[in-house]
């Protein structure tokens, strides 16, 4: 009897034993996981900063208005408000538009 409860004894702690490195290897391959996936991610807010540290400098009123200084009078030339697209399905159904009067415009002329 003594012999059983002894057997069974070592297979539950070598069972358990086993269970816990298998459980801190996986635990130690998420975290480096994670470690590289945090590294990318600063890496990518650094930029991101960046980039919209430039975008406000370039866009700033100092700085257009620095471009357009450069600029003879006689080559800048103020868009048209028709040209200004707010979204791209306006871009489109323009697009459309033109195809439609084009279409139009072929139908009268073969009429004549």
């Amino acid at each position: 009897m003594l012999k059983i409860k002894f057997l069974i004894s070592i297979l539950i702690f070598s069972s358990l034993l086993i269970a816990t490195s298998v459980i801190k290897n996986q635990t130690r391959e998420i975290e480096k996981k994670i470690y590289n996936l945090s590294n990318i991610i600063f890496a990518k807010e650094k930029d991101f900063n960046e980039s919209q540290l430039d975008f406000f400098y370039l866009t700033s009123p100092f700085m257009i208005e620095k471009k357009i200084n450069h600029l003879d009078n006689h080559n800048y030339i103020v868009m048209e408000y028709s040209k200004i697209f707010l979204s791209m399905t306006d871009f489109m159904n323009l697009d459309t538009k033109y195809a439609i009067q084009e279409i139009e415009n072929e139908k009268k002329t073969k009429k004549r």
